[in-house]
Formats: C-alpha cells, sequence, structure tokens
C-alpha cells in the first residue's frame, strides 16, 4: 500500500464498495424497508445452495483483504516480508513497520467478513449487533494504526492523512452506534456518505502524496500549500453528496421502469359497475348464439 498504485487500488475498490452498500441504501429507502438487507427466510436458504447465500460485501471483504495480506509480504515475486525481529542483530530491531501496519489493518477487515459469511451463511438468523460490532472495530483499529503510521512523517503527509482520519473515525463512531440502534435509515445514509468520502480520499491522498498536481514537492513552510489540501477535502465532502443523490436517483428511476412494466403485464380487474355495464351486451351476443 505504501506505492501510488496501492493506495489508488485500495481507493477504487472502497470506493465501489461505498456505491454498492449506497445502492442498497437507496433502494431499501425507495421501497421503505424497516431492515436495510431482509435476512433469507428457511424456506429460501433451503432452495439455495451455501455458495449462493455468501454476502456480497462481506465476501468481498475476507477475499480482497486477505490477498493484500499476501501482497504486503510477499510482493515482488521471490520477497519475504514476514520476519518480525532481526535476530542477528544484537540491539533485536523491528523490520519491516508499515508492512505490519497494513497487514493488521487488514486482518481485522478481513475478520469482520469472516463474521459476515459465518453469521449470514452457517447461521439460522443473522446476528446484525455482531456485525456492526466487529466492523466498528476493525475502522477503530484502522485509526489507531493510522496515528502511528503518520508519526515522524512530513507535516504534508500528516495533514493529508488526519483528513483521512477523521471520515473513519466518525465512520466507525456510526458502526458502533448501530450495533444498539441497527435499523436507523439516517444511519443508512450517513455510513453511505462516509464510505464515498474515504474511497474518494484514499484516490486523492496517492495523488496528492506520488502525484501532485503541480508537479513539484509539497512545501511544508508555505501556508497556502495546507491550504488548498484542507480545500480539496472539501471539495471531496460535497463529491460524495452528489455520488450518493445520483445513486439514489438512478435507483428511483429503475425501480420506476420496473413498475411500470409489471403494470403493463397485468391488468386491473374491472370494477362491479363496468360488468353491470357489459352485463346486457353479454346477454345480448347469448341471444344471438
Amino acid at each position: 500500500m505504501g506505492t501510488f498504485e496501492g493506495h489508488l487500488l485500495i481507493g477504487i475498490l472502497f470506493v465501489i464498495f461505498a456505491l454498492y452498500y449506497s445502492m442498497i441504501t437507496s433502494l431499501a429507502l425507495l421501497r421503505g424497508q424497516k431492515i436495510l438487507t431482509p435476512p433469507w427466510s428457511l424456506r429460501e436458504k433451503q432452495g439455495h445452495r451455501w455458495w449462493q447465500r455468501l454476502p456480497v460485501i462481506g465476501t468481498a471483504k475476507l477475499v480482497f483483504s486477505l490477498q493484500f495480506i499476501l501482497l504486503e509480504f510477499f510482493y515482488p515475486p521471490g520477497s519475504n516480508r514476514l520476519k518480525l525481529i532481526d535476530l542477528t542483530d544484537p540491539r533485536r530491531p523491528f523490520l519491516f513497520k508499515e508492512n505490519w501496519q497494513h497487514a493488521t489493518m487488514y486482518g481485522f477487515f478481513a475478520l469482520s467478513g469472516l463474521v459476515d459469511v459465518v453469521t449470514q451463511v452457517c447461521q439460522a438468523w443473522p446476528s446484525l449487533k455482531l456485525e456492526r460490532a466487529v466492523e466498528s472495530l476493525a475502522c477503530s483499529v484502522l485509526v489507531l494504526v493510522m496515528v502511528s503510521h503518520v508519526a515522524h512523517k512530513d507535516i504534508v503527509e500528516i495533514h493529508i492523512h488526519l483528513l483521512l482520519l477523521l471520515p473513519i473515525a466518525l465512520l466507525s463512531l456510526m458502526l458502533a452506534v448501530e450495533v444498539w440502534m441497527p435499523h436507523q435509515p439516517a444511519l443508512w445514509v450517513l455510513k453511505s456518505w462516509l464510505m464515498l468520502v474515504v474511497g474518494s480520499w484514499l484516490v486523492q491522498l496517492g495523488v496528492l502524496i506520488y502525484v501532485p498536481p503541480t508537479r513539484q514537492p509539497w512545501r511544508s513552510d508555505n501556508p497556502t500549500d495546507l491550504s488548498f489540501i484542507v480545500l480539496f477535502f472539501c471539495w471531496h465532502l460535497g463529491l460524495a453528496v452528489i455520488l450518493l443523490a445520483t445513486v439514489y436517483g438512478l435507483c428511483s428511476l429503475w425501480l420506476r421502469h420496473c413498475s411500470s412494466r409489471e403494470d403493463a403485464r397485468y391488468q386491473l380487474c374491472p370494477s362491479r359497475e363496468e360488468l353491470d355495464k357489459l352485463r346486457p351486451e353479454a346477454e345480448l351476443l347469448d341471444k344471438g348464439v
């Protein structure tokens, strides 16, 4: 993750997850659902195999997190960064600090995905509170690791990472609140918005650090550079609102299109008054036959 490509990949995946969650939230709001993702009934579970009941977000968290852990330790091919302590050095220094930090973050998200899969596939009724509690734990660990991750870095990188920690900390708080109040549409919308902010800012973070817009290194002693970093973050807050509203609008159009097709397929039964008007014509036809 400590490269431009790594930040870009993580950011794009986070944006995809956020858009998918925004779509689920929009459909739930438009349909008036009291539960964001209604659980499978026993009859539905019996009619589907276990792999057909895998949760999309939970499976993605588990698979991608495990892949990123392997990449942290074994990419490029032939490298091995699993060694934690250099035993050959008398001072016994720790090795590969950033790789172990990234692997720790991915490990907790993999745990969150595993809990989602187990509770929704193996149990008769999913434990939503347990899923949200583990998600909140993963975000909290992410905040703690990121705080130590930016220590002794340049002031510009500290500013950029602190702006990333803000929506992550709020997202962790939302998940913690959802443990006790799981079915709150306002929390669904706020979570969707925060996830979009985190994903888009992760992409922007890689651009700002590795490919500055001015093609010149950031100047930590220049207040104007730091002010524009905060300004960019504010733009991302607005961009997330626009994306969320766009997803909601597209879902609304899709539901209207599907409902119109269903109405065209089925015609309503005539009322009693309409049947009384048609009865004399039917009697004449019967006499004529």
